[in-house]
């Protein structure tokens, strides 16, 4: 993210040609269907119907006989398949996982566009809600990454916030305008407004997402994954991150936060500025490090020792993570 604004500083200056344009977002509809799920949620691939009437591709791991339901958010430019690692794990310990595409990614309408924060938190309770429907007296937990988490945390602003029993947030973007310095504000500012559709593909940032190489190559093989960024669709994310660490001290539930020592894409120091203010509000959360974590922490090579941690807190939110990872050390910026 970081590296990628760095690039609009040559679209600012092109942008002087084109006034008059503005950042858009996708046409979205008024609120009138009663959300629902298509279908059997035996079947592994189903649609949540949101209110407006948008189908949006569900992809669903059912435990033979479940114990708890997580609702999986994916980040930015992926799309419900980033659950197929983890979501068949979970099943067979009786958890069943649901995970959805968000507007504008994978096969949900608009792809390309940015649906705003605001329906983006709408779509994530009215999922929360039909899972609870579904599942009834079962308790049900947000897993949201990156993006996801993001999206996780600023659905905690809404007027009725998702009602669930717990929060997991691996590597939460959370680097919004806040964080970030005056400069890259102003040309991000400039290049959405002014030029919001060209777009970027990220190319020759020497990033590394993850250690998992095959799944990376597997990614970048993926038609669905979406490999150019709109500009205005980089500025709706970082106002997405922006309302998420502002509305972080508002999760009335407890909260298990994971990040990588070695993540690459969300900075540590927005990540462990927000988990002070979370704890300052005397949010119950628990903060976790992983020496080894790149960004895609569910995906990693040593990803069932995050998936085990998940489980574990779970399962026995007050015993200690299995791996150790409450250890801080690796993550400096994440201790008080």
């Amino acid at each position: 993210m970081r590296r990628m604004v760095r690039m609009l500083v040559g679209s600012a200056i092109v942008a002087g040609m084109m006034l008059g344009c503005a950042p858009r977002l996708m046409a979205t509809g008024d609120p009138l269907y009663t959300p629902k799920f298509e279908g059997s949620l035996q079947a592994e691939m189903t649609n949540a119907v949101m209110s407006d009437g948008a189908r949006l591709p569900l992809r669903v791991w059912s435990a033979e006989t479940p114990h708890a339901v997580i609702v999986a958010v994916h980040g930015m430019n992926d799309y419900s398949k980033a659950s197929a690692l983890p979501g068949p794990w979970f099943a067979g310990r009786g958890v069943t996982m649901l995970a959805y595409d968000q507007r504008g990614f994978g096969q949900a309408p608009g792809r390309g566009l940015w649906a705003g924060h605001v329906r983006m938190a709408e779509d994530l309770r009215s999922v929360v809600d039909l899972a609870h429907g579904k599942y009834p007296g079962l308790p049900v937990y947000l897993l949201g990454s990156s993006m996801g988490g993001a999206v996780v945390m600023r659905s905690f602003a809404l007027a009725e916030p998702p009602k669930v029993d717990g929060v997991i947030l691996a590597a939460p973007a959370v680097w919004g305008w806040r964080s970030m310095n005056s400069f890259y504000e102003t040309v991000l500012w400039m290049s959405a407004h002014l030029v919001p559709s060209m777009t970027l593909t990220g190319g020759g940032l020497k990033i590394q997402p993850s250690d998992n190489i095959e799944m990376l190559r597997e990614m970048s093989r993926d038609p669905l994954i979406i490999k150019e960024t709109q500009i205005g669709t980089i500025y709706g994310l970082v106002e997405l991150m922006d309302q998420a660490a502002s509305s972080a001290t508002r999760i009335s539930v407890p909260v298990l936060l994971l990040y990588g020592a070695r993540d690459e894409i969300v900075p540590p120091i927005p990540v462990g500025t927000t988990l002070r203010e979370m704890q300052a509000a005397q949010l119950n959360v628990t903060p976790a490090c992983y020496p080894n974590g790149y960004h895609i922490l569910l995906r990693d090579l040593q990803r069932e020792t995050v998936w085990k941690d998940i489980e574990s807190w779970m399962l026995t939110p007050e015993m200690p993570l299995p791996s150790g990872a409450q250890n801080l050390s690796p993550c400096p910026a994440l201790r008080n």
